[in-house]
């Protein structure tokens, strides 16, 4: 292209932006579009999701504003499409953050926050849900009926989360055998969509630590009074 046609090109962009910029709508515009972008911008430096998710919130309002101000259909569409689901995301993200803290205060709290990404399992009287050494790769959540951890005919109570220390030992297998001594509905999450939280919020995954130390320190307790009694044994 002719440097004489490039300055020509640039000189209408420019005539025809100074003409859009003079009205208080086109100004009002063609800020908005330049505060979505330094929005998007920031939030692709962003390190966690929660500032990420409000960044890009932020910036589908402004690019709604331009879109509005200074009609462009496409840019209206998607913008209209993302910001809910931005919002959505964020509110959901918090919401999760805080179920986790209380959880951590409050321990019949404990599964709640994790119910919206749990699955529904059913057990019959007898049904064993896993087996001493089997390979541990979700949590579990006793929602009503009665089930044991085996080895140690320790009841397992509705609301209680269990196979979480197993889940993140180092050798990932269970230490306890679980069996239903009724009819049990449980609640079950993948390990992957326990990580799967823990990228999305760091705040989530920093709370959950301190749910499970407080369950450590429970067992550890019990494991002193055990050992005293010269019964000790592991957790599932």
């Amino acid at each position: 292209m002719e440097p004489d046609l490039i300055s020509t090109e640039f000189a209408a962009w420019w005539a025809a932006l100074l003409t859009t910029v003079s009205a208080p709508r086109g100004a009002l515009a063609v800020g908005a579009e330049v505060l979505a972008f330094v929005l998007a911008l920031l939030g692709a430096y962003a390190r966690t999701m929660v500032p990420l998710r409000w960044l890009a919130a932020a910036a589908g309002v402004a690019s709604l504003v331009y879109a509005v101000l200074y009609p462009a259909p496409v840019t209206l569409i998607t913008a209209g499409i993302l910001l809910p689901i931005n919002v959505y995301r964020v509110i959901e993200i918090t919401r999760l953050t805080r179920h986790v803290r209380r959880a951590c205060v409050d321990a019949d709290m404990a599964g709640l926050w994790l119910k919206p990404y749990m699955h529904a399992l059913h057990l019959q009287p007898g049904q064993v849900l896993f087996k001493k050494g089997d390979e541990a790769d979700r949590l579990y959540m006793l929602v009503e009926g009665e089930a044991q951890l085996v080895e140690i005919a320790q009841a397992i109570e509705p609301g209680r989360i269990f196979g979480e220390i197993a889940l993140f030992s180092p050798e990932k297998t269970r230490t306890q055998s679980v069996r239903a001594l009724s009819a049990c509905t449980l609640l079950e999450i993948e390990a992957s969509t326990v990580k799967e939280l823990y990228y999305q919020n760091p705040a989530f995954g920093f709370h959950m630590i301190e749910l499970l130390v407080g369950r450590l320190t429970t067992d550890v307790h019990r494991f002193e009074r055990q050992l005293a009694a010269g019964q000790a044994q592991p957790s599932a």
